[in-house]
Parts: structure tokens; sequence; C-alpha cells
């Protein structure tokens, strides 16, 4: 951390060989502190021997603070090396050489646990999403292949992928059909099937057949690779007492030298000094939010849960309101046609031609079901013209020179659509049902009834939700009214609004807040963008391959499992005592050691070794946080149809 714990930052970003250097160098110090007890039990009489063993080995063990110390003072800065220095300088003036060579070892010690800390939890998200393969292979265009590196790869490319290896770069699947394990993407451990135009993401494992796919994104404009950027801008970012602290510490500094002077200037007792100097050292105070947030950070991550900032993650624990979007967040979104109402005189095949002709190239899930539907009942569909889609309300196009209407019963009354017939169809037939409304040439021809599946995990999610307390739990829709009662039912949730336009979302979610919720909007990051700003916590579902979602929203659950809410508002709740924990363990240790220091009841070597336990316990401490939400892979890997069971 810049500006605070210069430890943390000349030690902790270092590569494994700068470990290894390091761990040599405290070995050889120490042999030689060592040999100087040593040397003192053998050759008692003459305690030369043992007073230059101990001078070398303090000088060595203490040349990396030293250094440190001049580059802080180089830069016009001062941090934690200035006390370590000070103290260690302190007892090497006093001729106290053993005891300077124990404090450094001690030191330096601390510094190797914390920066192998922090190089394990980077390495737990790398692995993550250090997933992408080097080389790749091309088809040129007579069919063979070429072996090339993966950052040669530009879209456009065609590529082949063999059972066993990595996906190179985000793509669509050409032809072949295959299994592939997102979980590096999703967080979901159940492999997912994959036939011709799916999509494939970037450091996906291809575990079957072979497929050729078409490169779309590369480097890092792919899924992984926009997740990797997010999730490292994220650890760099800070909570607001992060930044409170690294304000202060340029006066903690002086401060304590101001102490142990007052110290000498009283007992003119040097190892007094020197323990204030030793215990003060902030490291554990500074370690006990960081490490937190990392680790949290990294749970966070394996779950396939992207946080953009820091202060996201630490702002989910006080949600009070949880508002969700319907269609493909509460519901898988894959709609199914389940009735055709035509009018009277109208065949069914008429009224389906119309509404999937006119909305051939709508890419609305309710014109990919109408679209399915003609499909799998051979109905040749029309080209349309002039296609015009109005967000909320429905669809316009030309078919054989006829403008066919595709919507709400409202808009079809708006463009100039007058029968009965509607107005019945609208309040009567359609209950439980999300309809669209057809018309061609002015002329009603009927209704096509829709139904979603309500996610099998989604009554489960909201009732962990309401057990942890959060006090208002709502359903907000576009869909009819009978739809959305239908669904609310199906889930447990109490509360609901329907027939509502994006901008009535936005409008319901502001409503909220004024009444004093600290509100998250969960949706699918496409159609719910202006109401995933307007909340105080963005949640995109299913955010894979979505720039959308991952770009609109605070928080992106790359995969569709609702149950990672109540686990993210858990582990941000843990996170905050967690961080609570390590503060209070900081204070304690410096508090309790300047008191103790002071009074002449604690020596330096205790001290040092006081330092290391007080930033070991913060460092175990934040380290549980590293394995939350293992239940939830444990529920993944099941069956489906076991957790269908289990779920009931």
């Amino acid at each position: 951390m810049a500006g605070c714990c210069t430890h943390c930052d000349h030690y902790g970003q270092e590569g494994h060989q700068h470990q290894v250097v390091r761990l040599t160098w405290i070995f050889l110090g120490s042999a030689f502190v060592i040999n100087s007890y040593l040397a003192d039990w053998i050759y008692g009489t003459n305690p030369l021997v043992a007073q230059v063993s101990a001078a070398i080995g303090a000088i060595i063990l203490a040349a990396p603070i030293f250094w440190a110390a001049i580059q802080d003072l180089r830069r016009g800065e001062m941090h934690m090396d200035e006390l370590v220095a000070l103290a260690v300088l302190a007892a090497m003036t006093q001729g106290d050489f053993r005891t300077a060579g124990v404090v450094a070892f001690f030191m330096l010690v601390s510094l190797v646990i914390e920066s192998r800390s922090a190089q394990g939890a980077h390495e737990a998200i790398e692995s993550l999403i250090r997933l992408t393969p080097t080389a790749a292979r091309r088809i040129k265009d007579d069919g063979s292949e070429e072996e090339l590196p993966a950052a040669d790869l530009q879209p456009g490319n065609r590529i082949r992928i063999r059972p066993g290896e990595n996906v190179p770069a985000d793509g669509k699947i050409l032809s072949g059909e295959t299994t592939l394990n997102e979980a590096s993407i999703t967080g979901e451990s159940l492999p997912r099937d994959k036939a011709k135009d799916e999509d494939v993401f970037a450091g996906t494992q291809n575990l079957t057949g072979v497929v050729e796919v078409e490169v779309t994104r590369i480097g890092t404009d792919t899924t992984i690779g926009r997740v990797r950027e997010l999730i490292l801008a994220a650890e760099k970012t800070k909570l607001p007492i992060m930044r409170i602290i690294d304000r202060y510490m340029h006066y903690y500094t002086p401060a304590v030298l101001m102490i142990a002077a007052m110290v000498w200037f009283f007992t003119n007792d040097w190892n007094r000094v020197i323990a204030i100097l030793v215990i003060s050292c902030p490291c554990a105070l500074i370690l006990a939010t960081p490490t937190v947030m990392v680790a949290a950070l990294s749970a966070a991550a394996r779950l396939g849960i992207l946080v953009k900032d820091i202060s996201d993650l630490e702002s989910a624990g006080r949600i009070t309101a949880f508002i969700f979007d319907k269609t493909g967040t509460l519901t898988t979104g894959e709609l199914g046609v389940t009735r055709l109402a035509p009018r009277e005189g109208i065949a069914p095949s008429a009224l389906l031609h119309a509404a999937a002709s006119a909305e051939r190239y709508s890419k609305h899930p309710v014109a990919l079901a109408m679209g399915a539907l003609a499909k799998q009942t051979g109905l040749p569909l029309a080209e349309p013209h002039q296609f015009r889609e109005t967000a909320g309300q429905g669809a316009l196009a030309n078919i054989d020179g006829e403008p066919v209407f595709c919507g709400r019963a409202s808009w079809l009354r708006k463009n100039g659509v007058s029968d009965e017939r509607l107005d019945h169809d609208d309040k009567e037939a359609t209950e439980g049902l999300s309809a669209i409304f057809v018309a061609r040439a002015g002329k009603y021809l009927g209704w096509i009834g829709l139904q979603d599946r309500v996610r099998s995990e989604a009554k489960n999610a909201l009732a962990e939700l309401a057990g942890l307390k959060i006090k208002r739990v709502a359903m907000i829709t576009g869909d009819r009214v009978a739809v959305a009662q239908r669904v609310a039912g199906d889930v447990g949730c109490a509360e609901f609004k329907a027939d509502c336009l994006p901008q009535q979302k936005v409008e319901f979610v502001n409503a909220v807040k004024a009444a004093g919720y600290r509100v998250a909007f969960v949706g699918d990051g496409v159609n719910d963008a202006p109401a995933l700003a307007a909340s105080d916590t963005g949640i995109a579902m299913g955010a894979a391959g979505s720039d959308v979602a991952i770009h609109s929203a605070t928080i992106a659950l790359m995969n569709n499992d609702l149950l990672r809410l109540p686990f993210l508002v858990r582990l941000s709740r843990q996170a905050r005592v967690s961080v609570y924990q390590n503060l209070s363990i900081g204070g304690m240790f410096i508090v309790g050691g300047l008191v103790l220091s002071g009074l002449g009841l604690l020596s330096p070597i205790v001290a040092a070794f006081m330092h290391n336990a007080g930033s070991l316990m913060v460092i175990f401490n934040s380290a549980r946080l590293v394995r939350s939400g293992e239940e939830l892979e444990a529920v993944a890997e099941q069956p489906r149809g076991e957790q269908a069971l289990a779920a009931q």
C-alpha cells in the first residue's frame, strides 16, 4: 500500500526469485547471530569472538531494512521502515548487536510471511483467470491447420479446438458439438454442452468433442480478459477506512518518535526506546483491511462474482432491499409458446406466420420463442421490411406490403387498432400468460401466449435473503399483473409491480431509496441498465460475454445462480467483521506494547516477537474468508436431478 507500509510495497510485490534471495540473506545473517551465542558458550572468557559474530550477523540482517529506510527518506517519505531502522541502529550504538540482530531477524521473517501471504492471495485470483493458452490452431483457406501464438489471432479467424485444450479466444461455434468447463468464467463447476452458433469463452476448457470456432474477441477484449482487468482494478481500490489510515499514517511515525524521546528523557533506558520503536511498527494495523478484501475478492471470483470496486463488496452487506427483474432473473428467460389464440376466421398458422415473420430478426426472447415454434412446425416465414422495435412496447414490420404490429394491447390501440375482441382478450383471456397481441393491416388477428420457467433456486435464494434480515424484497416486470402474480407466488415474493416500462423501473428504484432503504437491483444487464445504474448496488445476472452487463452494474454474476446473492451478502458481512477484528488485534498489540515497553516490562526481542504474532494473527484471520462459499461449489457439482430433489 503506497504511503502506508513500505514493507508491503518493497517486499510484497516481488517474485519467487527475490524471495529465495531474501531467505538466503536471512539464513546467513541468523547463522552469525546464533554463532555468537555458541561462541559465548565455547569461549566464555573471550567475548570478542561472540561480539564480532553478532555484529556481522546484525549488519547482514539490518542491511535490507536500512536500505528501505534510506529509499523512503530520499523520496521525502516517512513510513514503518524508519522505526525499525532506528530501533536496530539504537541497539547497535549501545553495543548490543545480538538484540539488533534478533530484532532485524524477526522483522525480516515477518516481511517474508506477509509478502508470501499477499502473493498467495494474488495467485488465488490469478489462477482463476490465467487460463488462456499461448498457442492456437488456425484453419487456413484450404482447410489445413497452422499453429500460431494465440496473441496473433484476429477477429474473423477460424480455429479448431480439440478435447483437452483450452479455448484461446472468445468466439462462436461454426461446426461440431462439445462439452466445456466454464468454471473460470461463471464459477459453475458443472460442464455445459455447446453446439453450433453458441458462444465459447477464452480460458474455458474443451472436454469432449472437436469444434471449429470463429474468433470474435481476442486478448484483453475477451470476457476473461475484461474479468482479469476488473478484478485487478478492484484490488487497487480502497475502502474509506483504508484512505483514512493512509491519510494519518504520515503523522504516525513522528508521533511514535516523540513518545520514544519522552520515554528516553524520563528513564534514560535505551531498551525501552528500542522496544517502543519495534512494537509500534503498524504492519498488523495496515494489513487489517487489504488482506480481508483480497481474500474476499478471491472467494467471490472463484464463484463467478465479479466485483468492480472493493467498496461495492463492502456495501453489499449493508443492503436492506432487493428488487428483482422478472424475466431472465427470477425466471430463466427462455420463453416458450404455450397457446395460439386467433380470432374467428383466422387460422393458428396465419397468426403465428404474421407474428414470427414480423419479428424474424429480433433478438427479443418473445421473438426467438415464436421463431423456434415456426421452425419446429416447418412453417416458412416471410421477409420483414422496415422493421422497427419500440422498447417495452412491441415491434412493427411490413410483411408482403402490409404493416404487422406485435406487442402490448395498449400499443396496438395507440397505433390505430380498434377491436372489441382485443379489449376482451386483454382483460380476460390471457390470465397467467405473457401475451403478444397481433394485428395486420389494422385488423386484429389474435394473441399468442408465452410462459417462461421460474429458476429452480429462486425460492430458496429469496428465503435465504429474508433470513439475512433483508427488510424488503420486491419483483418488478413489464409483464401483465396475472403473470407477475404467478411468478411472485412461485418464488415467495410478497411485493411485486407489473406493467412497468424501463423508466418506471427506475422510478420504483428511486422511490424505494427515498423510503430509506439501501437498494440492490438485480437484472439481466441489458434491458435493465438504467435501473442497475439508479440503484445503490447494481447486480447483473449472467454477465458472461455481455459488455453491457459488466459495464452497467457494480457487481456482475457471471452465471445465473441466484444463491450467489445471499452468499454475497454473507461474504460482505463476514469481511466487515474480519476487518474490525483485525483492527482490534493490531490496535491492541500496538497500544498494549507501547504501555508495556514504556514501563520497562517488554524487551526489544519480545517486542519483535509480539509484532510478528500480531501480523500473523491478522493474516490468518483474513485467510479464513478464502474458503467461503465452498458449500455452493458442492451443490453445483451435484447432478441436476439431485439438486431438484434437494430443493424440494
